[in-house]
Parts: C-alpha cells; sequence; structure tokens
C-alpha cells in the first residue's frame, strides 16, 4: 500500500521530517515503536511504503518554493549559480572531502528549494536533516534531537563519554549535558556514518535553530575537512557573524525576470498576461511570491481590508508567516514603528518618527528596526529590504492596531498632503463619515488636475463607500464612472454607474454622469442602442457643451448603424438645443445638422459652403474636437486637409493629460489623413499604436478603425491575405453589433484588394454591397468614397448598368459640396466610359481639379487609366510620361501590384526595342501584350474579363490567344494553366 503524505502526517504528527529521514538513511523497513525513554512515543513507517509521489495542494511537506515539482525531482529556474556550488560541494564529498554552505536571504527566496535539489541530486548518501522552528528555539537541543532521532542505535558505538553526555543532551538518560562532549558526540557518529558512505547533513530555517543544537552544528561544520561530510544550512541573515562564522555562505536573491515569468507560467498554467505582470512587478523576484500572489484571491484566509492602502499588496499566508516570524522577534515598541513605517507607504522618515512620538518609540527603538535588516535609512528616507516586507507586516497586525497606525499618520502629516490624510482617515475608518468622504473627493480632483485617472477613480469610490447620504455617494460613484472611463477602462466605469443607479436610480445618475452610459454604448457596444441613451439623457443633462456633444454623438450612432430615420431624429433634437445665445453654439448647430444630412447626396438638400464648413471644422478641432463628424465624413466634404496639425497637436496634448481612448481616437483619424496624402508609412505606425491600447482597454469600435487602416493600406499593396485577416475580424466585431459603416469598410478593402489584383468581377460583387438595401454593409458615405472604385470595376466586367447609379451619386454630391475629390472623381469615372476626345478632356480635368495631386495614390491612378487610355491611342510618347509618372508614384508608396500594371503598360507603349539576353518570353517569341494575355488566361480570366481589364475587345483577346498556342506548343486553355511563366515557359505538369 502507497501511503500518501496526509496520511504519513496524521500517523506522525510533527515527525514527517523524521519520517523522511528514516527513509532517506535507509533503516530496516518494517513498522516499530521507539519508546527508549524520548518523551511520547515516535510511529515510524516501513521505507517500501513511502512511495515518492507529485505533492499535492494538501502535501504536508514543505513547499518548495521557487521550483516545478516532478516526483521528488527538482526544476530550478535561474538558480545556476547555486546549483553549481551545491554541486561543487556534493563532489567534494563523494571524493572524500568534506565542507559547509550556508545559503541565506529573504523568507520564500527558494533556500528549501535548494535544499531539496540537493537532497535529490545525492546520490548513495546518508541524509540527515532538520529545521529550526519558533516555537522550539529556546528548547536546548530541540533541533539536534530532530536531525540524530533517525540513527538514536548508532549511539551505541560512540565512547562511554561522549554517548552520555549525547543520550542527556537528547533526553535519553539523566546524565550531564557538557557541550564539548555533545559536539565531539556528533562528531564521531557522522564521521563513523561517513566511513559507510558519504552523509549530507541539511538545516532548515537555521537562524531558529536553538543555540545548544547550532554550537553543535557550527563545531561539526568546522571540523568536516578530512571526512566525506556536506553540511548545507538555510537562514535569513548574512552568516559573517554568529554559529555559523568562517562557513562558506552564498546569498540568494530574487529571480531575474524572464525566470520569474517562467516560474509564473510553470506555477499557474494558463495565467492571464496582464496577471503575470502584475506578479512579476510585485514579487521582486521572490518564488514564494511568485507561487502566492497569481492565486491570492482563492486563499481561504486572506481577508482583504476595506480601504486598505493601495501600494501595498495582499500576500499569501505562508509568506506572511515567514515575514512576521522576523517582526515577532523585536521589541513592542519596535513593531509599533515598523508597522508605522509599513503603513506610511511613501517612506517619509520624519512623517513616521513624529507619528511613532506618542508610541514610546525613541532612538534605541529605531536603532533595533535598523539592526533588524527588514529597513534601511538612507538619508530621510525608509527602505524596506523586499516590497513584500511592509505587505507581509501590515497583513499581519490585527485591525485595530492598523488604524491606530493610520490616525496617527495622517496626525503627523503636514497640512498641505490633502490626498494622503484623506487616505489615511479612509483607511481607519470603519464607519460612514461624511467629513472624510469630502477629503476624500477634495483629493480626488487634485489627482484629476494631475491627470491620475486611476487614482481619482479609487478615491472617489472609497469617498462613496463613506458617504452618510446616498445622493452624495451616488454623485461620487457617477464622477469616478466618468474619471475611470477616461482613464480607458470601461468596465469599471460601467459597474460604477450600475451601483451609481441603484442608490438614486438611472435618470438622475445620467444627469450626474453627463451622458456617459451612451457614450460608453457607443464605444463599446450596440451604437443603435447608444443613440437610445444619448438621446434620451440630452433632456436631463445640464451643461449644455455637454449636451451638443452628446447631440452630435446620438447623430454619429445613428450615421454608424446606417440608420436614416434615427439620425433624423437625433438631428430633430440637436436643432431644438437652446443654445442660451452662446455665439458659438449658434453657429455651430445649424452647421452640424447641414453636416448630417448627407444620407440625401442626390435630394434637394440646399448647397452648403465648403469654406464655411472648413473653418468650423478647424476651430472646432482646436476647442471641442468631439464634437467633429466622423473623418470619412470630413473627407467627403473635401474638409479634412487642414485638420491634420490640429489633431496632431490634440493627440499630444491628450497623451500629456495621461487619457487613453481620445488619444488613440485621434491617431485613428490622423492615420486616415495620413493614407489620403501618402504618408503611408507614417499611418501603418500611427494604426499600430493606437491599436494596442484599443485592445486593451477594449474600445473596440477604435481597435476596428486601426484594423481597417492597416487593411487599406494592405489592399494597394498586394498584401491579400492580409486584408482577408483583418476584415474578417472587422466584420465578425461590427455586424452583430450592427456599425454598419465598420462593416462597409470592410467591404470596401476587400473589392479594393481584388481590384488591384486583377479580379474585378470579385470586387464589384464586394463593391456593390455598399449601395445594396437592407445588407450589413450598407452605407451612403462608404458608397460614396467608394464611387470611383466601383465604377473601373463595372466596366471592366461590362456591367454598365451599375455605372449611371454610381454617376447619379457623385454628381449629386460635388453640387452639395464642391469637393474636390468628388469632382475629379467624377471626371474619371466619366473617363471610363468615353471614348475620344470626351475621354481625353475628362482624363485632363481629372487631373486639372486643384488639389488631386494632394492624394498622391488616386492622382497615379487617374494617370495610369489616362495612360493606358493614350497607349490604345496609339500615342506612345504621352503614354509614356503618364505611366513612368504612375510607376515612380507607386513604387514610392510600395503599390506593387498597380506598379507592375503600369510598367506592362509602359512596356507595351515603347514597342519594339533592342534586346539584350533573351527573357522567357523573347525565348517563345511572345510579343508583351501576348505574354500579359497569356498570363491572364491561365489566371482563368474569360476573353471578356481579360478584354476588360486590359481595355481591348474580346475579339482581340481572342486574336493573341490564337498567336499564343502555336508558340507555346499547346492547344487549350487547360494546358496553358500549367506555364510557368515566371521561370522558362515550360510546361511544369503533363506534356
Amino acid at each position: 500500500m502507497a501511503w500518501s503524505a496526509p496520511e504519513v502526517a496524521d500517523l506522525a504528527g510533527t515527525t514527517v521530517r523524521a519520517v523522511r529521514h528514516y527513509h532517506d538513511v535507509g533503516l530496516p523497513a518494517e513498522p516499530r515503536r521507539r519508546t527508549n525513554g524520548a518523551p511520547g512515543d515516535q510511529l515510524f513507517l516501513p521505507a517500501r511504503r513511502l512511495q515518492r509521489r507529485r505533492p499535492t495542494a494538501s502535501t504536508s511537506f514543505p513547499a518548495r518554493t521557487g521550483c516545478e515539482t516532478q516526483g521528488w525531482g527538482t526544476e530550478l529556474f535561474g538558480r545556476g549559480v547555486e546549483i553549481a556550488e551545491l554541486d561543487r560541494v556534493l563532489a567534494r564529498a563523494a571524493a572524500g572531502a568534506g565542507s559547509g554552505l550556508v545559503l541565506w536571504g529573504e523568507p520564500g527566496i527558494g533556500k528549501t528549494a535548494l535544499l531539496e535539489y540537493a537532497v535529490d541530486t545525492a546520490s548513495d548518501v546518508t541524509v540527515l536533516r532538520c529545521r529550526g522552528t519558533r516555537m522550539e528555539a529556546g528548547i536546548a537541543f530541540a533541533a539536534l534531537h530532530e536531525l540524530l532521532w533517525p540513527v538514536m542505535d548508532r549511539l551505541a558505538t560512540l565512547a562511554a563519554p561522549q554517548a552520555a553526555a549525547l543520550r542527556g543532551a537528547l533526553g535519553l538518560s539523566r546524565d550531564e549535558t557538557n557541550r564539548f562532549l555533545v559536539g565531539a558526540a556528533v562528531l564521531s557518529l557522522v564521521c563513523d556514518m561517513a566511513r559507510e558512505r558519504p552523509v549530507l547533513v541539511v538545516v532548515d530555517d537555521a537562524q531558529w535553530v536553538d543555540e545548544a543544537t547550532a554550537h553543535c552544528l557550527g563545531f561539526l561544520a568546522r571540523r568536516i575537512g578530512a571526512d566525506p561530510v556536506a553540511v548545507l544550512l538555510t537562514g535569513h541573515e548574512d552568516p559573517h557573524s554568529g554559529m555559523w562564522e568562517g562557513l562558506p555562505a552564498r546569498e540568494v536573491v530574487g529571480l531575474a525576470e524572464e525566470d520569474a515569468r517562467t516560474l509564473v507560467a510553470a506555477a499557474v498554467p494558463g495565467a492571464a498576461e496582464d496577471l503575470v505582470d502584475r506578479t512579476v512587478r510585485a514579487a521582486g523576484g521572490n518564488p514564494l511570491a511568485l507561487h502566492e500572489l497569481p492565486t491570492i484571491d482563492h486563499e481561504p484566509d486572506t481577508d482583504p481590508v476595506p480601504g486598505r492602502p493601495g501600494d501595498l499588496m495582499t500576500v499569501g499566508p505562508r509568506l506572511r508567516r515567514a515575514f512576521v516570524a522576523r517582526a515577532a522577534a523585536m521589541t513592542p515598541p519596535a513593531r509599533a514603528l515598523l508597522l508605522l513605517a509599513a503603513a506610511e507607504e511613501r517612506g517619509d522618515r520624519h512623517v513616521v518618527h513624529r507619528a511613532g512620538a506618542g508610541w514610546g518609540v525613541d532612538m534605541s527603538t529605531w536603532d533595533e528596526l535598523l539592526r533588524s535588516g527588514l529597513v534601511r535609512a538612507p538619508g530621510p528616507r525608509l527602505e524596506f529590504r523586499h516590497p513584500l516586507i511592509p505587505a507581509a507586516v501590515y497583513d499581519g497586525t490585527p485591525f485595530a492596531q492598523r488604524q491606530a497606525a493610520h490616525r496617527a499618520l495622517a496626525a503627523a502629516l503636514p497640512s498641505d498632503a490633502t490626498a494622503e490624510r484623506a487616505w489615511h482617515l479612509a483607511t481607519a475608518a470603519d464607519t460612514a463619515d461624511e467629513d472624510v468622504a469630502a477629503l476624500l473627493e477634495q483629493a480626488a480632483e487634485q489627482s484629476l488636475r494631475r491627470s491620475a485617472g486611476p487614482t481619482a477613480v479609487r478615491t472617489l469610490r472609497r469617498a462613496a463607500e463613506l458617504s452618510p447620504d446616498e445622493g452624495d455617494a451616488a454623485r461620487r460613484l457617477a464622477a469616478a464612472a466618468r474619471a475611470a472611463w477616461a482613464a480607458g477602462d470601461s468596465g469599471a466605469a460601467r459597474r460604477l454607474l450600475d451601483d451609481a443607479e441603484q442608490l438614486v436610480g438611472e435618470r438622475h445618475v445620467a444627469r450626474l454622469s453627463r451622458g456617459l452610459r451612451g457614450f460608453l454604448e457607443f464605444a463599446y457596444g450596440v451604437p443603435e442602442r447608444a443613440h437610445h441613451y444619448l438621446t434620451s439623457d440630452m433632456a436631463v443633462v445640464e451643461d449644455l457643451h455637454g449636451v451638443m456633444e452628446m447631440g452630435s454623438m446620438a447623430v454619429r450612432s445613428a450615421w454608424s448603424a446606417g440608420r436614416d430615420d434615427l439620425q433624423q431624429e437625433a438631428l430633430e433634437r440637436l436643432a431644438a438645443v437652446d443654445t442660451r445665445g452662446d455665439p458659438t453654439l449658434s453657429e455651430l448647430v445649424p452647421l452640424l445638422c447641414s453636416w448630417w444630412t448627407c444620407h440625401d447626396a442626390t435630394g434637394p438638400a440646399a448647397p452648403v459652403d465648403p469654406a464655411t464648413v472648413g473653418d468650423l471644422a478647424d476651430r472646432l478641432g482646436t476647442r471641442a474636437w468631439g464634437l467633429l463628424p466622423p473623418l470619412s465624413l470630413l473627407q467627403s466634404w473635401g474638409v479634412d486637409g487642414p485638420l491634420h496639425d490640429v489633431l496632431r497637436m490634440q493627440t499630444a496634448a491628450l497623451r500629456r493629460r495621461q487619457e487613453v481612448i481620445a488619444p488613440a481616437a485621434l491617431l485613428v483619424q490622423t492615420a486616415v489623413l495620413d493614407v489620403t496624402a501618402g504618408r503611408w508609412d507614417a499611418a501603418g505606425n500611427a494604426a499600430v499604436e493606437a491599436l494596442e491600447p484599443a485592445e486593451e482597454v477594449g474600445t473596440e469600435n477604435v481597435a476596428t478603425q486601426c484594423r481597417l487602416i492597416l487593411a487599406s493600406l494592405a489592399a494597394p499593396r498586394g498584401d491579400e491575405h492580409t486584408v482577408d485577416d483583418l476584415t474578417t475580424r472587422v466584420l465578425a466585431a461590427s455586424v452583430p453589433r450592427g456599425v454598419r459603416a465598420l462593416s462597409a469598410n470592410a467591404y470596401w478593402q476587400r473589392g479594393r484588394a481584388a481590384l488591384f489584383a486583377g479580379r474585378p468581377r470579385e470586387a464589384l460583387d464586394h463593391l456593390l454591397r455598399l449601395s445594396e438595401p437592407g445588407h450589413d454593409a450598407a452605407h451612403h458615405t462608404c458608397a460614396l468614397l467608394a464611387a470611383a472604385d466601383t465604377v473601373e470595376a463595372a466596366v471592366q466586367v461590362g456591367r454598365l448598368d451599375v455605372v449611371e447609379p454610381q454617376i447619379a451619386m457623385i454628381d449629386g454630391w460635388v453640387r452639395r459640396t464642391g469637393a474636390n475629390w468628388a469632382r475629379a472623381a467624377a471626371h474619371r469615372i466619366r473617363a471610363l466610359v468615353r471614348s475620344g476626345p470626351e475621354a481625353e478632356e475628362s482624363y485632363r480635368a481629372a487631373l486639372e481639379v486643384p488639389g488631386a495631386p494632394d492624394d498622391p495614390f488616386e492622382y497615379a491612378r487617374t494617370r495610369l487609366l489616362h495612360g493606358e487610355w493614350l497607349r490604345r491611342a496609339r500615342r506612345r510618347a504621352e503614354a509614356g510620361r503618364h505611366l513612368t509618372g504612375a510607376a515612380q508614384a507607386f513604387e514610392r508608396l510600395g503599390a506593387e501590384p498597380l506598379r507592375a500594371r503600369a510598367l506592362r503598360e509602359l512596356a507595351l507603349s515603347e514597342g519594339p526595342r533592342v534586346r539584350g539576353a533573351a527573357g522567357p518570353a523573347d525565348a517563345a517569341g511572345l510579343t508583351a501584350q501576348e505574354l500579359r494575355v497569356a498570363q491572364l488566361a491561365a489566371d482563368r480570366l474569360t476573353n471578356r474579363e481579360i478584354a476588360a481589364q486590359l481595355l481591348i475587345s474580346p475579339r482581340t483577346v481572342g486574336h493573341h490567344l490564337g498567336n499564343v498556342y502555336p508558340k507555346l506548343g499547346i492547344t487549350s486553355r487547360t494546358e496553358l494553366a500549367r506555364i510557368d511563366f515566371a521561370g522558362d515557359l515550360r510546361i511544369t505538369v503533363g506534356g
């Protein structure tokens, strides 16, 4: 039968370690009771029953800190130096020479794990071990009793005086105890055993070993140089003086960060990355802390204290006991001083000194504290030797004593330390207290002025807990929700609003939070629900600018959802706002309404002066950027250009205020402008920079916009895999929430990727969804901006029925806004469906629109289309000039598919030329046009699709294929698909 550790503990009581010693030294395997004079019977179990098992959470054996356990085997992380030193000690013993080593360091640092490594590693040795305990530290020879009990039957082999002294020391007889004789007896006993095989003496927690045993072990360790004996001890203090003076010592320090992360991953498989980060930061490399902290919420005997200081992390019971044991040996005034230092947190020695004045603290108390090694005092600052010490001391002190400490510290603070005093009083409070709550609220306001949002949230929440009046509590919870929202913690903001609504109801909280529920819903939830919250809460919010922002955001929510009816409802509410004579707002309301009525561009809406729109956009960007419509709408108006510098300055200002959501949102807007201006690398960097915080705080709208920007860059660069991956993620997030503006953009980027890759039919299939009533991607603004792409794809596949509605939409927008991009797009669209002089006139007009070169990508696309038209008109020199310019622009931007297309057209426009070394096409005798036709046919495009892409007739395609087949020695498209056009034009599969 195999015995588990708990069973052994139940049978052996406090002698579990003795049972393990019994097994290690290999004594007879039958169970027996020893009653030879020792106080109490000691039960020994047969070694064959002690099968080595993997320890579990209920194991009574000492925890093996800093290691991963396999059976009783040990894998240590980051302990290469210590392991090497242990190996040297064990190797000396195996070679017949004795030595000792003291491993010392703070509690939980992994010393016990290193001892376990030595025990597990040593082969064919006798292991004697014991552990010091505080309870037995005052009992002479208590630890020696544990160490030698398994080999007590060997006492008969000792010289009579030694045996008598040792028996007396161990309580086996009434013989007089002589420390020298006891030390000599232990030395003789161990060396006698070492003649049979090496002996490993292991002493854990040697700082608690009783003085008599410590003298005996020191006597042993200093006299084993000529015998195969290794003595390993662990302790908390540097053994340069005291019982172990003269023995080699090695300080065990905290794990490096990489090793600490590995240990957390081994201790808590699947731990979230943020949990690992917090644990590694808090533990300071302490392995026991790395084990305990990730699971601290599940510790049954860790009772969180209301109002606990935020900088003190909660520690688990084992770590607490390890550190508190050090403090327990100090005098009461020194323990009180240690508690004050732990509760003060900032390390201000003067404040701690003033607070301790009434607690009997004098210079001798300070001397005792500093001698303990727990605290250092370099100058006016107090520093704990390890960051876990103050937490352990604080947690290990009764609540009443902590209350007294915080009140003393509050009284000792200077008059201007409002926040610190507020928190000390709040921590000491155990009932509602309006004075303390008001002081906390004042401290939170100071934190917000310093842009310390998370601190303000914590402070306001505690203020609400201490508020006697429910209205005051709700107000403070609402303010905390606003602070959490600004800091990017939407989950906390929602919970705080919920708590406030339970006290005073939804409408009152809407007024107190200035409509925060709607903004949260827009950023993280469903836009239609956001519209509902925002429009209904406009009636209760008192701040006029807040009402304007809510109204604007309600319109934007409806626009995002593609709901014209909800957009009109929000516009009516916005138009009805009483601006109270504010000149800026009075001018803003009608203009915002005109801005947002873009859903009916072909209707009777009156034209709006773009200059006025641009001027107000510039002013809003510098003073109230939150009222700006989405940038795609500003782009459709053609007033986005001047906003780049404004948004950049606003982003920098928000970063200085340490806000999270707003800077990410502004970075997205800046990235969109960079895409249009041809600053694609800058746009990609901004999108990546904004994506990280957006994902971290869960702002799905902003994260989705970042992905769409990256997709808009990948599409013209030919990275279709990235486009597909990003748009799939976008649609997975936007479609269930009904955010049509984002879904439409995803379809647009898919359409552009297919169009640039030469698959116009697939491109058109995606692009038509933008105007399809009822489709998840139907959205007017996006359809308007994508009109030029839609027409180009439709022309290439011969869908002229699609062209006229697109032209009508663009023309209506040009009449409405006069936007330069729309004028250029309208001319380009007409050029695609016209012929002769009319087509050339349209291309020229598109290129001559003021500001057209400011969008270098679209300008180059127009030049490419114009160059292709000129090449077909056999005006090769003019075609070459446009195609060369387009190719150069595409090369600068990294738009490789369009660059390759421009270069192919350029080769066709140049006609026959002197050739150098023959390429694959030359070797087969194909012209450049025949090669292009063959490549497209090999991609399984029909003659009509090839004709649309190359802007030639289907009959011409058939003519070229009729020339290609005999030149390549094939007879069908099936064989054409097997040709390696990038290689030597041989048939790679089949004949």
